[in-house]
C-alpha cells in the first residue's frame, strides 16, 4: 500500500520509470490488437456468410457487439481503475480478451460468435480506458507528450491496418485464426504487464456507475438494433419503433439518473459548454465516417471489385500509411495555432468527407478509391488531435479522465453506428434495387440465375454501397461544419 501511495502522490522522477519506453511498447501491441478487432473482422464478411450462414444482419451484429459493449463501459473501466488499481484492471482486461477471443475463434454459430465478441468488449473496455492512464503514471511530463503522441497514432493505425491483418490471416487460414492470434499477443502482455508496469490507484476516487454503464449500454444497444433490423421489418413495423423508443427512454433515463447520480460515469454539465459539444459531435462523426466506410469499402473491394481478403486489406494500407505519416510528422500539431481549433477541425472533417465522396463517385476502380482513402487519412489526421485537445481543453484539469473517457466512448459509439446506419443504408437500396429478399449479397447471388440477373443483383449492390458513402460524406461535413461553428462561437464567448 505505501508503494501505491508513493507512486501516486509523486509528479514522477524526472526520469520517470525506467522501463518505461518498454512498457509503453507492451501498452501500445495491447492497444494495437484491441483497435484490430474494430476492423479485423470487415474482410471475413463473405467468410461468415458462407461457412456460418449469417446474413448481414448478423454481420452487422458481430460487428456492433464489440463496439456497443466497449463504448458502453469504458467510464466505468476508467472509474474501476482508478479506485481498485489500474495495473489489475491492467490484468483483467488482457485476461478476458484472450478468453473472449478463444471464444470467438472456436464459435459455431452467429449467436455465439456475437456473444463472444460482446465477451471481448467487456476486456477492451478495461485495456483502452488503463493504457493510457498507465502511460500518464510512468512517463514525466517532459515525454509525456511524445509518449501520448506514440499511443494516439497507434490508435488511429489500428483501425485502419485491421482490414489488411484480416486479409493476410484469411488467404492462409480459416475466418476463426483471425481471433486466435490475439491469444498470444494477451498472454505476453499479461507476463510484461505483471513483472514491469507498477501498481497506482486513487483510493478516494468515484465509485463506479454499475446503473449508468447498464442504462447506456442498453439504450445504445437498443437505437441500433432498430437501425439494423429496419431495413429488413420496415422503419414503421412495430418491431422497429419499440426498439428504437426503448432504446431512446433508457438513454433518456441514463442522463436522468447521472444528473443526480453521487458519483456520476458522464458528468452532463459537461454539455453546457459549447467548446465540448462541438468537440463531441466531431469526434463521434470521425469514428461514424472512418468505421462505416470500412465496413463498406471491404465489402466493395471483394464483392464488387472481385478482389481476395487479402488483396482487398492490402488496397485500404493507404489510409493507414497517411494517417501516420502524417502523425508522426506533427502536421497537425503544427497547423492547428496557425490556423484556430475551428478551422482546422473544419478542414479536416471536409478533407474526410471529400474521401467519402470520392470512393463513392470514383470508385468503380481502385484509382479513383485509393484518391479517397489518402484524402480521408489526411482529414482525420487533421481533425483528431484537434478534436482531442478540444475535448481536454473545455473540461477542469481534475476531470482529465473523465473527458478522456467521453472521448472514446463516443469514438466507440460513433464507431458502431456508422455501421449500423451505413450499413441499413445499403440494405435498404440493394433490397429495392435487385427486388431480391435475400438477406445479403453471397445469398442473392446463389439464387439468382445465370447472366442478368446476376450482374442487375451486383450492380443493384455497387448502387447501394455508393448512396451509403455519400450519406456518410455529408453526415461528416456537417458534423465538422456544426462543431467549426459551436467552438467559434464558445470562443468568442470567452473574448
Amino acid at each position: 500500500m505505501t508503494s501505491t501511495t508513493t507512486h501516486e502522490g509523486s509528479r514522477s522522477a524526472p526520469s520517470g520509470h525506467p522501463q518505461r519506453w518498454l512498457v509503453l511498447g507492451v501498452i501500445c501491441l495491447a492497444q494495437l490488437t484491441v483497435l484490430l478487432d474494430n476492423t479485423v473482422l470487415n474482410v471475413a464478411i463473405p467468410s461468415l456468410t458462407r461457412e456460418l450462414g449469417a446474413s448481414t444482419a448478423a454481420v452487422q451484429w458481430m460487428i456492433n457487439a464489440y463496439s456497443l459493449v466497449q463504448s458502453g463501459l469504458l467510464l466505468t473501466a476508467g472509474s474501476a481503475a482508478d479506485r481498485y488499481g489500474r495495473r489489475k484492471m491492467l490484468t483483467a482486461g488482457l485476461a478476458l480478451f484472450g478468453a473472449g477471443s478463444l471464444a470467438a475463434g472456436l464459435a459455431q454459430s452467429s449467436g455465439q460468435l456475437i456473444a463472444a465478441r460482446a465477451g471481448m468488449g467487456i476486456g477492451g473496455a478495461l485495456l483502452v480506458t488503463t493504457t493510457l492512464a498507465v502511460v500518464v503514471q510512468i512517463f514525466d511530463e517532459a515525454e509525456r507528450v511524445k509518449a501520448i503522441g506514440i499511443w494516439s497514432t497507434v490508435n488511429s493505425l489500428g483501425f485502419a491496418v485491421g482490414p489488411l491483418l484480416g486479409g493476410l490471416i484469411l488467404d492462409h487460414f480459416w475466418w476463426g485464426a483471425i481471433f486466435l492470434v490475439n491469444i498470444p499477443v494477451a498472454a505476453i502482455g499479461l507476463v510484461f504487464v505483471l513483472r514491469l508496469v507498477p501498481e497506482s490507484r486513487n483510493p478516494q476516487g468515484d465509485r463506479p456507475d454499475l446503473l449508468g454503464a447498464l442504462l447506456s449500454t442498453s439504450g445504445m444497444t437498443g437505437v441500433v438494433y432498430a437501425i439494423i433490423s429496419g431495413p429488413g421489418h420496415g422503419w414503421t413495423s412495430a418491431h422497429v419503433l419499440v426498439s428504437a423508443a426503448l432504446g431512446a427512454a433508457l438513454l433518456a433515463a441514463f442522463a436522468g439518473w447521472e444528473l443526480r447520480a453521487p458519483f456520476p460515469m458522464l458528468d452532463m454539465h459537461f454539455f453546457r459548454d459549447q467548446r465540448f459539444v462541438g468537440a463531441v459531435a466531431g469526434a463521434v462523426l470521425v469514428a461514424f465516417g472512418m468505421g462505416g466506410s470500412l465496413f463498406l469499402l471491404t465489402q466493395h473491394l471483394q464483392f464488387v471489385l472481385g478482389y481476395g481478403p487479402l488483396e482487398a486489406g492490402l488496397r485500404t494500407v493507404p489510409l493507414a500509411l497517411t494517417v501516420v505519416a502524417l502523425n508522426l510528422t506533427g502536421l497537425g500539431a503544427r497547423l492547428l495555432p496557425r490556423l484556430g481549433t475551428p478551422a482546422t477541425i473544419a478542414t479536416g472533417m471536409t478533407l474526410l468527407a471529400a474521401g467519402l465522396a470520392a470512393i463513392a463517385l470514383l470508385g468503380g476502380g481502385y484509382a479513383g478509391m485509393l484518391l479517397g482513402l489518402v484524402v480521408m487519412g489526411a482529414g482525420i489526421s487533421l481533425a483528431m488531435p484537434a478534436m482531442a485537445n478540444a475535448i481536454m481543453s473545455a473540461i477542469p484539469r481534475e476531470k482529465a479522465g473523465v473527458g478522456a473517457g467521453v472521448n472514446g466512448t463516443l469514438a466507440e459509439f460513433g464507431n458502431g453506428l456508422g455501421v449500423a446506419v451505413l450499413g441499413a443504408v445499403l440494405g435498404s437500396r440493394f433490397t429495392a434495387a435487385a427486388a431480391v429478399s435475400a438477406a445479403s449479397l453471397p445469398a442473392a447471388l446463389a439464387a439468382a440465375r445465370p447472366g442478368a440477373q446476376r450482374d442487375r443483383i451486383t450492380a443493384a449492390f455497387a448502387a447501394g454501397l455508393e448512396t451509403s458513402q455519400l450519406a456518410g460524406a455529408l453526415a461528416v461535413l456537417l458534423g465538422g461544419l456544426l462543431a467549426a461553428v459551436l467552438l467559434k462561437r464558445a470562443m468568442r464567448g470567452q473574448s
